[in-house]
């Protein structure tokens, strides 16, 4: 709005400073030429520019709305219509977050109730964590456990992954844990060195290649060390549409990568079944030299890698960090507290469905169905309503070059008023009211993201209008040369042409497809 809005003030007052002098050096009356000057000047002011534009991201929001994503922040819709980098989740945005156990895999010496108990010992009662309730529903549910006492819970976080519980039972106390198999095979004997902890890191590799989530599992009796129990194998499928998703975005031309907390193993095999890309790349190496999260030397690997895992917060702050020093346009979608600051970060903030308070109050978009197909959908309306608004500003453009460039013009040429002062005030009202349907305009989808490009818009809006300046010309050297009307009649012609020609130069998807054409001949290569 500032660039559009100091291009026109600065051409009206160079055009109305041509005409001043001109006609001074004529010898007009100087109040009336005043007048005219000062309204032919704020005519040209698009003061109604902010009020269409707001009506349109208001409308395509309320759109976006009975799409099951709602907007937060108007302006967001501009910056989603030019994403082009989509990182996303993988539970519960690319997968269904459904989990279902899978038989365990117990260690030497352990059975595997042994290891289903413990590790639903070691979740919290009531949760809805999926992650618990599907180890409570796999020993039986919440009556199998009825023996044992919680005497403390320390809840899962992403900086240690793990949840621990102290319990208390017949047989004792002790406490239990389970979480990240290497975090959990860490904490048992030495750094993971003893066969049987090898066999389990083989088998949680095994495991993430089928496609299961894996927990690992430990017990400690009293103050000793811990004792690896065995792994749990949790199922979680993907969406039913994240691969036609994926790919629908990458027809839109957003690339959607993958930034997981899980082993990178069972990254790669859900990224494979989605359509993501098998090239998944584990995020330990990622800050190694950097400063405060600055990793522009790996900018060009996150390019072209299709994900990450084993990914911290920080880790995804400094990707969406380095995409954006890229000269992306960043989409973020998170659910929890620990996204926040890359959500913060990001362009384009999207909360999924089941996401904390703190993740809706950083995003743009609320979710409230799950999956990426309303994102996608979301990117759609978004390029919509962001046409919408570059029509209007080429429109916008054009009628002012219209109206102020030929009023000088022909005074000077044929020197008398080709339109009256209240005549241009009603032009600005019958120009940009009605103008306001253009936010349901039917538009038709840009195949690839929308940036603002103001040379682009003013040098199509400046041939356009030039083109209008010349038709009017010829209109009105027809009116007075050969067909002799008199000055009221001139000026009820000028203002008909003016105001039905401002209308007829905004036409839809014929117009839009004129006007995609004319920007490509004005700017090839654009």
């Amino acid at each position: 709005m500032t660039s559009i809005g100091d291009y026109l003030i600065w051409l009206s007052l160079a055009l109305v400073a041509v005409l001043v002098l001109v006609e001074l050096f004529r010898g007009a009356k100087v109040l009336t030429l005043l007048q005219f000057a000062l309204i032919l000047t704020v005519a040209a002011i698009p003061v109604a520019m902010p009020a269409v534009l707001s009506v349109t991201m208001a409308v395509g929001a309320v759109a976006l709305s009975k799409m099951k994503a709602i907007v937060t922040r108007l302006e967001s819709i501009e910056e989603m219509a030019g994403m082009d980098v989509l990182c996303s989740d993988k539970t519960g945005t690319l997968t269904q977050n459904k989990l279902t156990l899978a038989a365990p895999v117990p260690a030497a010496g352990t059975g595997p109730a042994e290891v289903i108990l413990a590790a639903a010992l070691a979740s919290r009662p009531g949760t809805t964590d999926a992650i618990d309730k599907a180890v409570i529903a796999g020993a039986g549910g919440q009556d199998a456990l009825a023996g044992y006492a919680q005497a403390r819970f320390t809840p899962f976080d992403p900086v240690s992954k793990r949840t621990e519980a102290d319990i208390t039972g017949a047989s004792g106390s002790f406490s239990v844990t389970k979480g990240a198999p290497q975090v959990v095979l860490g904490l048992c004997g030495d750094d993971g060195a003893s066969a049987g902890l090898d066999r389990a890191a083989a088998a949680v590799t095994e495991l993430a290649g089928r496609g299961y989530r894996t927990l690992g599992v430990a017990r400690r009796d009293g103050g000793g060390p811990w004792r690896f129990l065995g792994l749990l194998p949790l199922a979680d499928p993907p969406q039913p549409d994240s691969a036609q998703t994926i790919a629908e975005a990458a027809r839109h031309g957003v690339t959607v990568k993958m930034l997981t907390g899980d082993n990178i193993a069972i990254a790669a095999e859900i990224a494979g079944q989605v359509g993501l890309g098998t090239r998944i790349e584990p995020a330990a190496g990622l800050l190694a030299g950097g400063e405060g999260g600055h990793v522009s030397k790996a900018a060009e690997r996150i390019e072209v890698t299709d994900g990450y895992a084993e990914v911290f917060p920080e880790h995804k702050f400094a990707i969406v960090k380095a995409l954006q020093e890229r000269g992306h346009i960043v989409g973020m979608t998170g659910d929890g507290v620990n996204d926040a600051p890359a959500l913060k970060q990001a362009d384009t903030v999207v909360a999924v469905q089941g996401a904390t308070d703190a993740a809706r109050a950083a995003a743009d978009l609320v979710l409230t169905a799950p999956g990426l197909s309303v994102i996608v959908a979301a990117v759609e309306q978004a390029r919509k309503i962001f046409e919408r608004m570059n029509s209007y500003a080429i429109y916008r453009v054009t009628e002012t070059i219209r109206i102020v460039l030929f009023v000088v013009a022909a005074m000077v040429t044929f020197n008398f008023y080709p339109i009256t002062a209240i005549l241009i005030i009603l032009l600005a009202l019958f120009n940009d009211l009605p103008i306001m349907t253009i936010a349901v305009d039917n538009t038709p989808v840009d195949p690839q993201p929308a940036r603002w490009d103001m040379r682009r818009v003013l040098t199509t809006a400046t041939v356009l209008g030039g083109v209008g300046v010349v038709e009017t010309f010829g209109i009105l050297a027809l009116a007075k040369l050969w067909l002799h009307l008199d000055i009221a009649q001139i000026q009820s012609l000028i203002f008909l042409k003016l105001a039905v020609a401002g209308h007829l130069s905004h036409g839809g998807p014929t117009r839009q497809r004129f006007l995609r054409r004319l920007q490509e001949h004005l700017h090839p290569g654009a």
